[in-house]
């Protein structure tokens, strides 16, 4: 496999990538967008995704790993980013990828890891990709109820958790950013992310959900099993599994989970079968 680091255009600057590749001269079976998780699940995920994107490649699949507007290594701060910047970013990354990689067509899937996956399932339907999903949020408003409460964990701490919450959803109101855990939050991107939903992609195309437990019998979480059963019912093609391993997008340190890997990679080989 190869990996090339570029910047690709985007709205307000440059957008950031990584490129994993099969061999020269070995066929593309298929193209993988990468969308992270949201602020510091992102961080603490970069290790994992990167040594997935590269056992992808050596099984044949272009990988793009993309930091969206305000991430990482792009143009701009968090506070700069909005929903709809990173939704068209994934649309230009996925464009790139078809006309660059493998002009001459190869399926496209949509990784979306966390609240990747809300933007991943956004665009499935539009760009014809089936979807991966790595530890999906299923509702945009809950995560960002529950990112919030970052905020006021820390104002526990200090004795002053009155209020805290409410403090910054009027803030939000009045158009103003917010700061929680080290990271700027505009209104555009409070609104966009409270507004997204886990939707299903399209009929016929295919769909993954992995995810991660330490129970010593891993099972599928409650919402997981409520929200695949109403995606089935729609008429999604759907494999779920779940592995036993940690929590890696919020652990103190940073961990692996071989077995989300290779997983990962037997439920790919099966789809192009």
């Amino acid at each position: 496999m190869t990996a090339r680091a570029f910047f690709m255009p985007g709205e307000a600057g440059q957008r950031y990538c990584v490129l994993h590749s099969p061999l020269p001269g070995q066929p593309v079976r298929g193209l993988v967008l990468h969308l992270p998780a949201f602020a510091e699940e992102m961080n603490k995920s970069r290790r994992l995704v990167a040594l997935q994107a590269r056992a992808l490649a050596q099984a044949g699949y272009a990988v793009l790993i993309l930091d969206l507007l305000g991430c990482g290594d792009s143009s701009g701060d968090h506070g700069d980013a909005h929903w709809a910047a990173w939704l068209d970013d994934a649309r230009r990354a996925a464009a790139w990828l078809r006309a660059e990689v493998a002009p001459q067509g190869a399926p496209l899937w949509l990784w979306g890891l966390r609240s990747g996956g809300l933007l991943a399932c956004a665009l499935a339907a539009e760009l014809d990709a089936g979807v991966l999903l790595w530890q999906p949020v299923a509702s945009g408003k809950q995560f960002f109820q529950q990112f919030l409460r970052l905020k006021m964990a820390g104002e526990l701490l200090g004795g002053d958790a009155k209020g805290v919450i409410d403090g910054l959803r009027q803030a939000l109101a009045r158009n103003e950013s917010i700061e929680v855990a080290g990271y700027a939050v505009a209104p555009a991107l409070a609104q966009g992310l409270e507004a997204a939903e886990l939707l299903p992609p399209a009929p016929g195309k295919p769909a993954l959900w992995l995810e991660v437990s330490g129970q010593a019998e891993p099972k599928l979480s409650p919402v997981a099993q409520t929200r695949i059963e109403r995606w089935r019912s729609a008429g999604v093609v759907l494999e779920a599994r779940v592995v036993a391993g940690p929590s890696f997008w919020q652990t103190t340190e940073i961990t692996d989970c071989p077995a989300l890997i290779e997983t990962t990679l037997q439920l790919l080989a099966a789809c192009a079968a």
